[in-house]
């Protein structure tokens, strides 16, 4: 039977379930789940904002859409969280403040967190609007309240699929590749290197529009058929320790939980009433997304900072959505402080310290190279303490040209950095946050003669 034939008598070419979809004319359409009536339906807005709630919807090109089965193990169970129906939209301001009041009566956070959270919130609703997002996290020791505050804003924002640490991996590829949600994952610490790789690739990949994780799959003929899983979405975790990759790390908001006293109005158990609340929260939003996500882009004037590029990529998406002056100043001046603190650490790091140690032994310099043994000489004058005994001069050049990108070559018998090499150690020192006066461009060229000959000596090769 043709298609024009099933056109004419009614019928569609596919029925296809889905979570939520947006069509090519921008109708949005957005399963929602009644668990006290166990039913699915779909919410659907066309462009003109108007919405309806149907038990199917059939598209231009004759597919019809219905909502996953309210039998499904991730509605029926709570692993994923979706809007009963949609709510009253109102205004923004006044939707912000109702979330600051749900997590003020369920969760302790610092000033700058509730300022943060909320607006993160909003972000997941319409971050596919956007092609960088930032994750939020929630990091303490246990018993200090960080599954509660990943409870209460993982509930509220668009459809989150919890997780665990002790989840194995093909579920959460899976999830996220088809819901395309927002991960929201307890016990992040986790535990075995392979397990560690595949979630990591998650993380390192998810905060970038158009970087899917490829992994190996087979057909049912057995053929080798790799799929694109997309992992693109707003992150929320809760872990003890942070990642030792610090390029993850710097993917992330994090609160710091366990540093105030609990207050008398929140619970130390979690109440029943969270639930309730968080999915008449989730109907709002719903409302809010309907009626605003064509009207949602970047703002480019929106920026954090000139001078970190990563800091000013992941704030960027989340003060798009800021209006306030006032408000955004105060998450500037967190996330700056925070992109501080994060640079501070980074110069304590072996790395860090040697980045600091060139940009001396440049400052110092009138030859036109720095020889490795002087590096090394310095490095170990300035660091060496019980707990980092003194580095060789090889070990110094393995460190310089691996971890930090930079040339050596060989002069009279001893490894050297070229001045050529002077604009990336002035890029390293931005990175790490270590002051300098290097120049940008290269000195005029320097007879070796008798500064050469200084370095004709015993050491060692780097």
């Amino acid at each position: 039977m043709s298609f024009i034939v099933r056109q004419a008598i009614g019928m569609t070419t596919d029925t296809i379930p889905i979570i939520s979809r947006e069509l090519p004319d921008g109708t949005l359409i957005e399963a929602i789940f009644d668990p006290s009536q166990s039913a699915t339906a779909l919410a659907v807005c066309s462009p003109s904002r108007t919405p309806t709630i149907v038990p199917y919807y059939d598209a231009p090109d004759g597919t019809r859409f219905t909502a996953y089965s309210a039998t499904n193990n991730l509605l029926a169970t709570g692993c994923v969280l979706l809007p009963s129906e949609i709510g009253e939209l109102g205004d923004k301001g006044d939707l912000i403040e109702a979330i600051r009041e749900y997590l003020d009566r369920y969760v302790v956070l610092s000033p700058a967190f509730m300022d943060i959270a909320p607006y993160y919130v909003m972000l997941s609703w319409v971050y596919d609007a956007f092609n960088e997002l930032p994750y939020l996290r929630f990091q303490g020791d246990y018993g200090t309240g960080k599954t509660r505050a990943l409870l209460a804003v993982g509930s509220i924002c668009y459809k989150p699929f919890f997780a665990s640490g002790a989840s194995t991996v093909s579920p959460i590829f899976h999830v996220l590749d088809t819901f395309r949600g927002t991960l929201v994952l307890d016990e992040a610490d986790f535990r075995f290197s392979e397990m560690t790789s595949e979630l990591t690739k998650i993380l390192n990949n998810g905060t970038t529009n158009g970087l899917p994780v490829l992994r190996t799959m087979t057909n049912r003929h057995r053929e080798l058929n790799p799929q694109a899983f997309r992992v693109f979405g707003p992150k929320i975790l809760a872990m003890r320790d942070g990642f030792s990759d610090r390029a993850l790390e710097s993917r992330f908001f994090t609160e710091q939980t366990g540093r105030r006293p609990l207050p008398p109005h929140i619970p130390i158990y979690t109440p029943t009433a969270l639930s309730e609340e968080a999915r008449m929260l989730r109907n709002r939003l719903l409302a809010w997304r309907l009626y605003n996500r064509a009207s949602i882009e970047p703002v480019i004037t929106r920026r954090l900072t000139k001078n970190d590029a990563r800091l000013d990529q992941m704030g960027h998406a989340l003060l798009s959505l800021v209006e306030a002056e006032e408000e955004r100043a105060r998450i500037v001046a967190h996330l700056t402080g925070e992109a501080t603190r994060r640079k501070t650490e980074q110069r304590q790091t072996i790395e860090g310290r040697l980045v600091s140690t060139l940009v001396a032994g440049f400052e110092a310099t009138t030859a036109p190279f720095v020889a490795i043994a002087d590096i090394a000489a310095r490095f170990n004058a300035d660091s060496l303490d019980r707990f980092h005994p003194a580095l060789s001069n090889k070990a110094i050049g393995v460190i310089v040209r691996e971890k930090l990108g930079i040339s050596t070559t060989k002069r009279h018998g001893i490894y050297v950095i070229e001045m050529e090499e002077r604009d990336r150690v002035c890029e390293l020192a931005d990175r790490y946050g270590v002051p300098h006066t290097l120049p940008t461009t290269a000195h005029a060229p320097v007879e070796e003669t008798a500064v050469a000959a200084d370095f004709h000596t015993s050491f060692d090769s780097g």
